[in-house]
């Protein structure tokens, strides 16, 4: 295994799981990876759902940091139309200084959230159509030269925290060649133009302080067990959990009422969606990862190991890391 392996800890709070259990689920599966060899795990930035745990994602990232002692942790991503570029270079340049050489930040234009969660952010409407000028402000005040004169993030001068554009179309993949900036496709759940935007990227990349080749992460889903049985289940499960998010929380949803519309034509959105997943022993699952590794032109990949609880995903994470021959 030449590519490197990363984590997307997607923070899910299970059912009958507390938020408290899922978060001390992350501690735990970032101390496991850090031991495995895993190069980082990165957290995204969501809001109003009642199964994912990362909100606050820099307050998330400093307290599983100080709870790690070298793995490489960040956002994938803070939404950075969400919030003010000085209050992100504030929050990130304190992590990096805490933790020195550990802090990634990865940026999308995406809320995160559903319509009614993004006017209660506070959040402009026409926020996202700003972002290219909002990274180039952010970068400045990481770096030692504010692009707004008289403005400096305290900490975050000169930290020089490496950025990240995420994506999931080829606007985000001109972005980050233009910026000359690594580029994660997030093809976990947004398969559809995951080629041709690193195509693109690659083609159009300028090199950068930062970076002096094109560098892409390229993000899929994983579910290794012991046995193909089990592995199986877990994938329905996770299926189901798509129905029930499709929905919303105002339509409960039984199992096997997720079970008739996955199997109905509309159901065919949620395995496409999921078209990059990883499902069987760890045989299986090596041999998925190398070849999407190969058909993407990844240089590392990013895998969500979507299991329905802590304990199964943490086992997930050490089957993928012995098939991939992970070495620290």
């Amino acid at each position: 295994m030449t590519t490197p392996l990363s984590i997307l800890d997607l923070a899910m709070i299970g059912r009958g799981e507390t938020v408290r259990q899922s978060l001390d689920g992350s501690v735990a599966l970032a101390q496991r990876a850090e031991a495995l060899g895993y190069r980082r795990v990165w957290y995204a930035e969501h809001h109003n759902s009642a199964r994912i745990a990362s909100s606050a994602t820099s307050v998330l990232i400093g307290h599983v940091a100080a709870h790690t002692s070298s793995i490489r942790l960040g956002a994938g991503g803070v939404m950075l139309p969400n919030h003010a570029p000085l209050t992100i270079a504030e929050q990130f340049g304190t992590l990096a200084t805490l933790h020195p050489d550990r802090i990634d930040l990865g940026l999308g234009r995406a809320p995160g959230t559903d319509q009614r969660t993004t006017h209660a952010l506070r959040r402009d409407v026409h926020a996202a159509e700003t972002f290219p000028q909002d990274v180039q402000e952010l970068q400045g005040y990481l770096s030692d030269t504010s692009l707004v004169p008289g403005v400096e993030a305290i900490p975050g001068k000169g930290t020089r925290v490496p950025l990240y554009i995420l994506g999931s179309s080829l606007f985000g993949a001109r972005l980050a060649a233009a910026l000359g900036l690594p580029y994660a496709f997030a093809s976990h759940f947004a398969p559809n133009a995951l080629e041709d935007a690193v195509r693109v990227y690659r083609r159009e990349f300028r090199p950068s302080a930062q970076l002096d080749r094109p560098y892409v992460i390229a993000a899929a889903n994983v579910i290794a067990a012991e046995t193909e049985a089990s592995a199986q289940e877990q994938h329905l499960r996770l299926k189901r959990q798509w129905v029930r998010m499709l929905l919303g929380r105002d339509q409960p949803c039984t199992d096997e009422q997720a079970d008739e519309l996955l199997a109905s034509p509309q159901g065919q959105l949620i395995a496409h969606n999921l078209k990059y997943t990883a499902v069987g022993t760890p045989p299986v699952v090596k041999e998925y990862l190398d070849g999407f590794a190969a058909l993407v032109d990844a240089d590392e990949l990013i895998l969500a190991h979507q299991t329905a609880t802590v304990q199964e995903r943490l086992r997930s994470v050490e089957l993928t890391a012995e098939a991939m021959g992970l070495t620290v």
